[in-house]
């Protein structure tokens, strides 16, 4: 849970409201999270409450002094679900209780399905067998009543407050289909002294609850594995820190840390809080930060956070901020809130649900009295048949399985073309992108700095052995561009070094056969008067305006050669970029990096909007600010960076060789990390919705001409009276129809 206190009205009375993160268990559709929002709104001393179904979590504004936890947990479980409150560890708790849930589904469908399958065959092919009638009693009432139970008391608790959901339609034709069928197999006399056959309907009952529970299990199976993107980003934090307090160094858990503490920093141990340095120095991996891949130097005076890896120097820092203030818990916390404040989208089959089921009960009881005032001396017997084939032949297995069959051919696909999909919910929104985010480094870039140009001054002689020098005073230094040349440099001979030195922020020196050699910066150089080459320089002011980084070797006389190291563009990433602009898509960089880098790149892969020198809270404010424009906008980043902004994006996209955390937080992953299968992802979008569209209309359009027919308007006019029967083998074949259309986007292309 996550807890901030945020200003308010009240507080000017002398309270303040809290603003809080529950985990909710029990939710199996989007209308739960409505029914969960609604009743939480309700509750005394709540201020505002969002729900959001994706995330299985409610975040609530509520007064304390009137308010706790406890009270919005009773509220909740009242209706039907839960809310986990006063533990250590909420999230472990969410998954277990969401793993335990998938589990029962499961295990409910495969029971469902084995005592079905002979029901259904003994209702179709050996209806006269009177003993066939008990057997499908006896197979059928546990598939109604135990491994259908969750539709009863779900559809009982919403009734309760009035509310009605795909639940009470599933419970009310099911339940009622079983007692009619129960009452003709014991009483059958009662419809023969009538003329009319007892029929029963335990396999429509039975089919019924386990179409549904397999529609359900399909949903849970894409939600089954939950983000552990919160856990993983406070793992970045060391459960232990080196502290120098009044001149004794002792090891404190974390959390005892406090502000002005002096904290001791190893070589690559993790930054445990934000400070300032005040010894020593080092180069500090700060990509989670800023994204970019170099790291940076930190020397006294200069800020350090926390999460941030130290590299091979060691430093000693002030303790500035500690806990909650941290750089680091405060992303924690935008990425909750981003994930969290989500407006629960309303899947089109829920909205529908919303209208369909108490529509269909009204047209149900409508049917029942229009036959008893009209029907004459049968009037009961047609009003009862009509009244209970509108509930089974209305009941929604179409419906509920319009959407999840095509999600899940459509994640098929999707990851059959390299796309990895974490959640209905991005599939469905994705084709409706017009702005799109792309981070600059790991995902328009490769990620990794190499030698993009080498230049040896004209004339010079022996290159071969100068490599070697080259090649041997790198390989003792500490900077990260170091490692970018050693790597060009890899297979050279090693030469011995007499005398090496390395001065922070500025390059290294050594001696070798007497002569000493330098590698560094061109002011480096300078300092250390060495004559520079108009050639050279040329070359490298070239360079710098295709966003390289230049160091210079020289020796003590002159400039020896000049070495331009970038971070390589990758080879789809320009193809990709206008496949997206032809779409009529905005694609915009944002970068941490410098703004002749940023131009630099913008320019080679033909970006027209791009932003530089943007922190993590800057790239969520600017799609904030295009959301609010309207735009439907996504996200493709790779780095822990990143995560804020995938989790504000409406579709998130991570690049498989980024980090864990922002595939978590990402609803898409792309695994090659080629961003030519972003246009990909948004064509299967389309192609996906247009299949949920065409089975939500043959489900919808299947009702609104079988339920009129089962309610006997055609009885006027030639006399015929749809048999239940007949109604159970027409839902049966509306989903089977759903399934075979779903298929279709196998052999789609995209």
């Amino acid at each position: 849970m996550s807890a901030q206190t945020i200003d308010s009205p009240a507080k000017k009375s002398g309270s303040k409201v809290l603003k809080q993160s529950f985990p909710v268990l029990e939710m199996t559709c989007a209308a739960c999270a409505v029914s969960v929002e609604s009743m939480l709104k309700n509750t005394k001393g709540v201020k505002a409450a969002s729900v959001n179904y994706a995330n299985q979590t409610a975040l609530v504004e509520f007064d304390p002094a009137t308010t706790q936890p406890t009270d919005l947990q009773q509220a909740v479980r009242s209706i039907g679900y839960d809310l986990v409150v006063d533990v250590e560890d909420p999230q472990r708790v969410k998954e277990e209780a969401q793993r335990k849930h998938y589990e029962e589904i499961k295990s409910r469908t495969i029971w469902s399905a084995v005592l079905s399958v002979p029901v259904v065959i003994i209702g179709m092919f050996f209806m006269e067998w009177k003993m066939g009638t008990y057997i499908s009693m006896l197979l059928a009432a546990p598939v109604v009543f135990y491994f259908g139970q969750s539709f009863f008391v779900h559809a009982f608790k919403q009734a309760r407050f009035g509310k009605a959901n795909m639940d009470t339609l599933v419970a009310l034709s099911t339940g009622i289909a079983f007692l009619f069928s129960l009452f003709n197999t014991i009483f059958p006399e009662f419809w023969h002294n009538r003329g009319v056959h007892a029929h029963v309907y335990y396999e429509a009952a039975a089919v019924v609850i386990t179409f549904i529970t397999l529609g359900k299990l399909l949903e849970e199976r894409a939600k089954s594995k939950t983000s552990s993107a919160i856990k993983k980003l406070m793992g970045l934090q060391p459960k232990t820190v080196h502290a120098r307090i009044d001149g004794v160094e002792m090891e404190l858990p974390i959390a005892s840390v406090k502000v002005g503490h002096i904290i001791i920093v190893r070589p690559g141990e993790k930054i445990p809080v934000d400070g300032v340095v005040t010894s020593g120095s080092s180069y500090v991996d700060e990509s989670m930060i800023s994204g970019e891949p170099v790291p940076v130097e930190k020397s006294p005076g200069q800020k350090v956070f926390a999460g941030t890896i130290n590299q091979k120097g060691s430093f000693e820092f002030e303790a500035q901020k500690v806990g909650a203030d941290t750089l680091l818990s405060q992303i924690i916390k935008m990425v909750q809130e981003a994930q969290g404040s989500k407006a629960p989208v309303q899947k089109l089959v829920d909205k529908i649900a919303g209208i369909f089921v108490p529509i269909v009960i009204g047209i149900s009881i409508l049917t029942f009295i229009v036959w008893m005032v009209i029907g004459g001396d049968d009037a009961f017997t047609h009003a009862l048949l009509t009244s209970i084939t509108v509930l089974v032949i209305a009941c929604p297995c179409a419906l509920g399985l319009a959407t999840p069959t095509a999600i899940m051919v459509g994640v098929g696909k999707g990851a059959e073309n390299n796309i990895l999909i974490k959640d209905a919910e991005s599939l469905e929104l994705a084709h409706k992108v017009n702005a799109i985010i792309l981070d600059k480094t790991g995902t328009i870039t490769e990620g990794k700095p190499q030698v993009a140009a080498f230049e040896w001054l004209e004339g010079s002689e022996n290159t071969d052995r100068l490599r070697e020098i080259l090649y041997a005073l790198e390989k003792k230094s500490e900077h990260p561009l170091a490692e970018a040349v050693t790597s060009y440099l890899k297979g050279t001979a090693e030469t011995q070094v007499e005398s090496f030195e390395s001065i922070t922020g500025k390059g290294v020196k050594g001696t070798v056969n007497g002569i000493t050699y330098y590698v560094g910066s061109k002011q480096f150089l300078e300092e250390s008067n060495c004559m520079g080459c108009a050639n050279l320089d040329a070359k490298a002011e070239q360079w710098k305006a295709n966003a390289n980084t230049v160091i210079w070797f020289a020796d003590s006389r002159k400039v020896l050669a000049a070495i331009g190291i970038a971070d390589r563009i990758k080879d789809s990433s320009k193809a990709a970029i206008e496949a997206l602009q032809k779409k009529g898509i905005d694609v915009y960089m944002l970068t941490g990096d410098n703004e002749q880098t940023a131009h630099a790149v913008a320019k080679q892969v033909g970006l027209k909007h791009y932003k530089a020198e943007v922190l993590p809270s800057g790239k969520a404010e600017f799609i904030k600010q295009l959301q609010a424009e309207g735009k439907i906008v996504a996200m493709v980043g790779d780095g822990i960076n990143d995560a804020h902004a995938l989790a504000q994006a409406d579709v998130s996209i991570a690049l498989g060789k980024g980090t864990d955390i922002a595939m978590d937080v990402a609803k898409m992953t792309l695994i090659t990390s080629d961003l030519q299968s972003i246009p990909k992802a948004l064509n299967l979008s389309s192609k996906t919705v247009m299949g949920i569209r065409q089975n939500l209309f043959w489900a919808f359009i299947y009702n609104v001409i079988g339920i009129p027919i089962a309610a006997g308007v055609l009885y006027p006019i030639n006399g015929f009276l749809l048999d239940p029967m007949i109604a159970g083998a027409a839902m049966a074949l509306s989903s089977l129809s759903v399934v075979s259309n779903s298929l279709r986007l196998k052999f789609a292309k995209i």
